[in-house]
């Protein structure tokens, strides 16, 4: 799950190194490049008649996974060129707090005390880190936080989504494969990209950096976080997947200059420690209850 994390973290600081990819272009070639790692790695991992067995047979599961992922991979990309690499992924960060409360909606999860502090806490945060946004007038880095929210409101409705299936399973419903929904994903964002994008005018250099990102970024990264959570718990999982946000900031202030300013420090500080203090109680908790 650490090398996760630091396949995720480089796409900010690779997205400033390009020549001059418009936005929906970037995200046309990253998720097709993201398309093809999936086929092959998925190709190896089911082989091609299991493969087409399951994208048949998926149903509306598989398809609302696939839609939330492609929602994902293009706001992202989107996000990052309106807005700094450190303010997309504080929000990005929001995604456990917004599963949290559409699992207490859809599925009825009740709400720790400590997931109510944090949400106010992560709230705080957000105003602290944009407060200087809306004093300035800056539209665009308003426009580029409202994009990147759409990835963690995405994100709690697939993490949801699978949450519900798991459930189903447990109580011996079968429920289909959803490893193939990040190549629908993949596969939507690109198809829904490419009439904005065109006519393509990227330069080898940036397709080359952008193929990079979707297979090394996306493709091989995405598997083994789904290879991880067989293994480890939801909340440690969740902890771990914070360390993006450390090592993306930390990769585009030194790969490209970016340095945060002292509010989106101060804001983003805060928004990290409400999620990883309530994950870790999570995670305390739940040995607690294993011990016992």
């Amino acid at each position: 799950m650490l090398a996760v994390t630091l396949m995720w973290s480089i796409a900010g600081v690779v997205s400033r190194w390009l020549e001059g990819a418009a936005a929906f272009e970037v995200t046309f070639w990253r998720s097709a490049f993201n398309a093809l790692g999936l086929v092959v790695l998925l190709l190896a991992l089911r082989g091609p008649r299991q493969l087409m067995a399951t994208l048949r047979a998926g149903g509306r599961a598989l398809w609302l996974s696939g839609v939330c992922w492609s929602v994902m991979f293009t706001a992202f990309m989107v996000a990052l060129t309106l807005t700094s690499v450190a303010n997309v992924l504080v929000t990005m960060a929001l995604g456990p707090l917004f599963t949290a409360l559409l699992s207490r909606a859809v599925l009825g999860h009740r709400l720790e005390l400590r997931t109510w502090v944090a949400i106010a806490l992560a709230g705080v945060g957000i105003a602290w880190m944009h407060g200087a946004n809306v004093q300035g007038g800056d539209a665009r880095q308003w426009l580029g936080t409202l994009v990147a929210l759409a990835v963690p409101v995405a994100g709690a409705v697939n993490w949801t989504l699978l949450q519900h299936l798991k459930s189903q399973a447990a109580r011996g419903v079968e429920s289909a494969d959803m490893l193939p929904a990040v190549l629908l994903g993949a596969l939507i964002s690109a198809g829904l990209a490419l009439p904005l994008a065109w006519p393509l005018q990227a330069s080898a250099h940036d397709i080359g950096w952008l193929a990079m990102l979707g297979v090394v970024q996306l493709a091989i990264p995405c598997l083994l976080a789904v290879a991880a959570a067989r293994v480890l718990s939801g909340p440690e999982i969740s902890l771990l997947a914070l360390l993006e946000v450390i090592f993306g900031v930390l990769w585009a202030w030194l790969g490209a200059g970016e340095a945060p300013t002292g509010a989106v420090l101060g804001g983003g500080a805060l928004v990290l420690l409400a999620l990883a203090g309530n994950e870790a109680l999570a995670l305390r908790r739940a040995s607690l209850a294993t011990a016992g």
